[in-house]
């Protein structure tokens, strides 16, 4: 039946549907999704009603206390991203027929990027077209690339575990991981601190320091110091780890390049191991497919050539 609807179909759909399909699957429920439209929950539940009722489709799965898209409406859901991010973008084609480049460009960023080549990156990009505009938001990795997925961000600087084909990675740099203590520890400016005297010690770490998980090799770090096991302070954010390090939580990780600055500054001290420590990539990643602007276009292509044009060694902080 809907092969026979597929000409007429466009002409006749209210896309205002698609608008709110595109709100139940993003705030997870129709009574969030009333909220976040201003909305009375019947008004969005008969929106989704008409939508599957003319698509003869059904989209979510819907019980009390349950809320499952369906496979047609996951797909529904990423071509309409598609759709609207078209429409979005009208604004700036039209604004960029001139020869100055304009354009916003968003950017989904894990915490701890903190790199040298990332911000002489950016900071050539933004001299060569000033009239750019830039958004950074913070947030998990995971987090990072389940946005990119939804075409939510011109990009993503992120840790990668499992690779997904509609994503294109670039190893952007390189860092380092070790072992810190705060200025209150016991082994505070300590020079001969032997490995088994961190047996038991209580240890802080990212959200993602698991067995399963990107940063399983920090992880394997904790275990070769055989530190408690039993985490007492956790956090997504670098800063975080760090305010739990510093204020005596107990002992965690930190890319060694940025903890340096702490470590002059008497905030922080390194403990054993010192060889053979966890190297982490961060990376560069877009979406493949997908409508992009001038400018988003112009500052992949802009990290990419640089990326490529860099040797490793000089991406890699230790």
């Amino acid at each position: 039946m809907m092969k026979a609807l597929n000409k007429r179909f466009p002409w006749e759909l209210d896309w205002n549907l698609l608008r709110t399909f595109m709100v139940i699957v993003e705030q997870q429920g129709i009574t969030n999704a009333a909220d976040h439209l201003g909305l009375k929950q019947p008004t969005v539940s008969n929106a989704l009603r008409r939508l599957e009722t003319r698509m003869e489709l059904r989209l979510i799965e819907r019980t009390p206390g349950s809320f499952k898209v369906t496979q047609q409406g996951e797909l529904l859901y990423q071509e309409c991203a598609e759709v609207f991010r078209a429409i979005s973008l009208l604004p700036e084609l039209i604004e960029n027929t001139g020869n100055e480049l304009t354009g916003h460009i968003s950017i989904a960023m894990a915490s701890h990027v903190i790199a040298d080549f990332f911000d002489h990156t950016l900071a050539a990009f933004s001299c060569e077209h000033p009239k750019i505009t830039l958004s950074i938001s913070i947030m998990e990795s995971k987090e990072v690339l389940k946005n990119l997925l939804q075409k939510k961000f011109s990009f993503g600087i992120c840790l990668v575990d499992q690779k997904d084909s509609r994503l294109d990675y670039h190893p952007m740099f390189r860092e380092t991981f070790a072992l810190y203590c705060g200025p209150d520890h016991r082994f505070f400016q300590r020079n001969t601190i032997k490995l088994q005297e961190l047996e038991g010690e209580p240890s802080v770490s990212f959200q993602t320091d698991h067995q399963q998980d990107v940063l399983r090799s920090v992880r394997e770090l904790r275990v070769k110091a055989r530190l408690s096991p039993h985490l007492r302070g956790v956090s997504s954010s670098l800063q975080e780890v760090r305010r739990m390090i510093i204020t005596g939580f107990g002992i965690g990780p930190l890319p060694i390049h940025i903890a340096r600055k702490d470590v002059e500054a008497g905030l922080l001290w390194q403990l054993p191991p010192y060889k053979n420590l966890p190297e982490v990539d961060v990376h560069f990643v877009h979406k493949l497919k997908g409508n992009k602007n001038p400018a988003e276009k112009a500052l992949i292509d802009h990290f990419i050539k640089t990326i490529k044009a860099t040797p490793l060694q000089e991406r890699t902080y230790l």
